[in-house]
């Protein structure tokens, strides 16, 4: 797979790629560690974070972060997102998605071995309308010498006839053949369903017709599913959730909202210093209340800027604002 542009932003690389029908984008980075950025009483993580700043990392055999493209482009048409600016979402190979993964494996030779490898189907791409994700997974969890943990993140596409089929294939991997080394993530933002239609722009399934797939799902082993909630003024009702999600199967993840230029350009944001515990504190009590685990993540400036998180495409036209280089494209290993 040939390697087009890379970017070194300060926690890792964003990498543009050939892929078989065009140009894909993947992030090969590294982790603050979870004592830096993450608060979580159920995983004993019960401090009030200080505000989160850009800091060494840790090793990558400790922990690997490749988040790959599931399409080229993406139809979901969300308001707070710039991957639809790229074009309409076109499924992505499976030599395509294995070929992301090795190419952000091929950065770093020197690392033989990762006690984890977090592989994200989240930078391009709605997952769950592409079934190569279940036989690209299959495939790596096979074959890669590093310990993988694969996670899906969907919208839950309203119009995806085929969407809980896909699911109950992807808990199978999760439950069966990774013992539960696996996350499966639902960007649920609110429970407002008014809202919720707006930010998805009418593409994302209601709560009820979520509810209703999700009662088919097998209890998840490993970590719980997360239900992400990016915190910008959205309601967010404990016990609106309650009817839906068990918290004995559903852990809740708090992020800020992503600095792209579609969430400024709508005025979608987290209220005040999104590096601070602050805006996610009162949410994350009534959540405890209810009776949910409740997983804040906070991330830095730097990797806000640096276009590492959720939304974000070099490939929409952005570039970073934060320090970065554009390293000289070559070759990368393929399958």
């Amino acid at each position: 797979m040939q390697i087009t542009k890379r970017v070194k932003v300060p926690t890792g690389d964003i990498l543009v790629v050939d892929g078989d029908h065009g140009q894909l984008e993947l992030l090969s980075i590294g982790d603050y560690g979870k004592e830096v950025n993450l608060k979580c009483d159920a995983m004993s993580l019960d401090r009030v974070p200080s505000p989160v700043r850009h800091t060494a990392l840790i090793p990558l055999e400790e922990k690997w972060v490749i988040t790959i493209s599931t399409q080229y482009g993406c139809s979901m048409g969300c308001k707070f997102c710039d991957v639809p600016k790229v074009g309409p979402g076109k499924n992505a190979t499976k030599a395509d998605l294995v070929n992301q993964v090795l190419t952000g494996l091929s950065l770093h030779p020197e690392v033989e071995h990762t006690n984890r490898l977090n592989i994200h189907f989240a930078r391009m791409g709605e997952p769950s309308w592409n079934t190569d994700v279940l036989a690209a997974t299959r495939w790596l969890s096979s074959t890669l010498t590093h310990k993988i943990h694969p996670v899906v993140s969907t919208m839950m596409p309203a119009h995806n006839t085929k969407l809980g089929v896909f699911l109950l294939g992807w808990m199978h991997i999760k439950n069966n053949v990774l013992g539960g080394e696996a996350g499966l993530q639902l960007s649920i933002n609110s429970t407002d369903e008014a809202a919720r239609l707006d930010m998805f722009n009418g593409n994302a399934a209601g709560l009820d017709e979520i509810g209703r797939i999700m009662s088919r799902m097998p209890h998840p082993k490993g970590r719980k599913i997360t239900l992400n909630f990016a915190v910008a003024g959205w309601e967010i009702d404990p016990s609106v959730l309650l009817r839906y999600f068990d918290p004995e199967d559903y852990i809740i993840k708090l992020t800020p909202m992503h600095k792209t230029e579609g969430a400024i350009s709508n005025g979608i944001h987290t209220e005040g210093d999104y590096t601070t515990y602050h805006p996610y504190q009162a949410i994350e009590e009534s959540l405890i209340g209810a009776g949910y685990d409740v997983l804040v993540f906070i991330a830095s400036e730097e990797e806000d800027l640096g276009r590492i998180t959720c939304g974000n495409a070099l490939l929409s036209g952005t570039m970073p604002e934060c320090d970065h280089s554009v390293l000289v494209p070559g070759n990368a290993t393929e399958q």
